[in-house]
């Protein structure tokens, strides 16, 4: 994969609805904000030609001010995103240059590393689709709308997935182009394609902020580290 050329969507259009009125992108977290911790990763990892971030209306100034103090050299576009998570993703899809792999990443995952991202790449490169995941440590109960428990799945075989997640770029491409119906992640639009997608092992410390509590837990997680 070494001679094709590999882009990165950092899909940070989300309205930090349950973060209590903070902005997580622009929180800072060990220094810097959380947003400039998740491009930099991209920025540094020798195997990303080109970066796009995906950004609501009110982030985008200042992300672009961002990329400019800090001389992201890889990040040629910052672009708004859409009404929905797969609509933001494809806006960046059209911004990509030529490239024959993209890899997703949600902003709102900070502690992702260049180890990450590299299993991804080597995952996928002989099936097209790869994505990070966990194996699940809780038992998962199936209910009913009213909360009653209908099933019991066995855990053995249950991943909570994560992103990175890795596509040869025709196919994700034609995945944006006919899935229409909404999903939560780019792999569920690649499955529906009747495309096979590998999990492979990402990190328990990979979390997405979505809380302050999370938040709370990535700062101690980067002390610990």
């Amino acid at each position: 994969m070494t001679e094709e050329r590999i882009g990165a969507i950092i899909v940070a259009a989300g309205k930090s609805e349950r973060m209590n009125g903070i902005d997580k992108l622009f929180t800072l977290l060990d220094g810097k904000p959380l947003l400039a911790k998740v491009i930099e990763v991209f920025q540094e990892c020798d195997s990303i030609d080109e970066i796009i971030v995906v950004l609501g209306q009110e982030n985008l100034e200042r992300t672009q001010q961002m990329t400019s103090q800090n001389g992201w050299s890889k990040v040629s576009s910052q672009c708004l995103g859409g009404a929905r998570r797969q609509d933001s993703v494809n806006e960046g899809l059209k911004r990509l240059n030529n490239c024959q792999w993209v890899i997703i990443h949600d902003g709102a995952r900070p502690l992702v590393t260049s180890d990450i991202i590299m299993k991804g790449l080597a995952e996928a490169h002989g099936i097209g689709a790869a994505v990070a995941a966990v194996p699940v440590k809780d038992t998962i109960k199936m209910t009913s709308e009213e909360g009653f428990v209908r099933d019991t799945p066995l855990r053995d075989n249950l991943w909570a997935v994560q992103t990175p997640q890795v596509f040869r770029s025709d196919l994700i491409i034609q995945a944006h182009s006919q899935i229409t119906e909404e999903v939560t992640d780019d792999a569920t639009m690649v499955e529906k394609l009747g495309h096979e997608v590998k999990l492979y092992m990402g990190s328990y410390q990979n979390i997405k902020i979505t809380t302050p509590e999370d938040l709370a837990l990535a700062e101690i997680i980067l002390r610990n580290k």
